[in-house]
């Protein structure tokens, strides 16, 4: 498990990258991914306290492996993070999250347990949908226990967590897919 660096960012760079799931931003420090998501550039600027620089080689490898992830080419991100954005219980569960093997699940309560963070596996979900840094912190990768998915807060919700899931080789394609 990485811990949070100490040195200090004070510009962020960002990223459009078009994906099978929708438009993907990515925002990086001088550190490294400090946020991503889906929707706008300004939805992501609006929770980073940085100014704000263009600079396409510092967005360049997370957009490679962006990239070559949706190409089925990449199962492990390697593109450092700036975990700034988490602290306390929900960073050592992010961390732990973030070793969960592509094509692999965790229920949120087994989370609770491998992060050793004593968060009980309801708090769990609510980390889930906090995540700043989805896909690269595959918080889709988290199910319920038993047979349901869970909640997915990102893109077009449950249906992006599926197909997320099915690229991965986790669930089994659908007919629909065929």
């Amino acid at each position: 498990m990485t811990t949070p660096t100490t040195a200090a960012a004070t510009t962020v760079s960002f990223a459009e990258v078009p994906t099978p799931v929708g438009m993907f931003v990515l925002a990086v420090t001088e550190i490294g991914l400090v946020a991503s998501g889906w929707g706008s550039r300004a939805g992501l600027a609006g929770r980073l306290d940085l100014g704000e620089v263009h600079d396409a080689d510092r967005t360049a490898c997370a957009v490679a492996e962006l990239n070559a992830y949706f190409a089925g080419e990449l199962k492990t991100f390697t593109t450092p993070i700036d975990w700034r954005l988490m602290s306390g219980s929900r960073l050592r569960v992010l961390q732990t999250l973030h070793e969960v093997p592509y094509g692999k699940a965790v229920t949120y309560g087994e989370l609770a347990g491998l992060s050793g963070s004593g968060v009980p596996a309801r708090g769990i979900g609510s980390i889930m949908g906090s995540n700043p840094i989805p896909i690269v912190v595959p918080c889709h990768r988290v199910i319920a226990a038993g047979s349901g998915l869970g909640g997915f807060s990102g893109g077009e919700g449950v249906e992006t967590k599926r197909w997320l899931l099915t690229h991965e080789g986790y669930l089994p394609p659908t007919l629909l897919d065929l």
